[in-house]
């Protein structure tokens, strides 16, 4: 008899480990990310260059380490611009300002209707590597503010 109630023990930890790393992941898969500042380095023919720093958080228990991430800024479903953020690591319930740059090609419209910035952060959590999607909707003025500088 001993031994069935190891056993149940053992099964019952591994069952509340398993939902509750399936909570964290889920968790994790709904790190929002937000624009804190946006910086024009240089402007030439061929378009623009621009220093950005993105306000990432994280809602879950787990610590996140991220290696570079590439995004695109997209206005009215056309890509405009192409960037990269550092690596960082996101500490669990906790948020971290990322610094990266973008360039923007000359084709940039200044009467923006729906800019989105999207892109994937692969996290790496020890034990595995989690892809999560982000994407961020700015308004008009923080459009502006970001890809046109006026």
């Amino acid at each position: 008899m001993k031994s069935s109630k190891k056993v149940g023990i053992i099964v019952l930890v591994l069952l509340g480990m398993s939902i509750f790393g399936y909570l964290q992941y889920a968790s994790a898969s709904q790190i929002s990310a937000n624009i804190s500042k946006s910086e024009l380095l240089d402007e030439t023919e061929n378009g623009s260059n621009y220093n950005v720093e993105l306000r990432f958080e994280n809602p879950s228990l787990l610590i996140m380490t991220a290696g570079e991430t590439e995004f695109f800024v997209i206005d009215d479903d056309e890509i405009i611009g192409k960037g990269q953020l550092e690596p960082f690591t996101l500490y669990p319930l906790d948020h971290i300002f990322v610094r990266g740059s973008f360039h923007t090609d000359s084709k940039t419209n200044e009467e923006s209707q729906l800019m989105k910035i999207t892109g994937v952060t692969k996290y790496d959590l020890g034990v595995a590597l989690l892809d999560v999607p982000f994407t961020y909707y700015p308004t008009q003025e923080q459009a502006r503010e970001f890809i046109h500088q006026n």
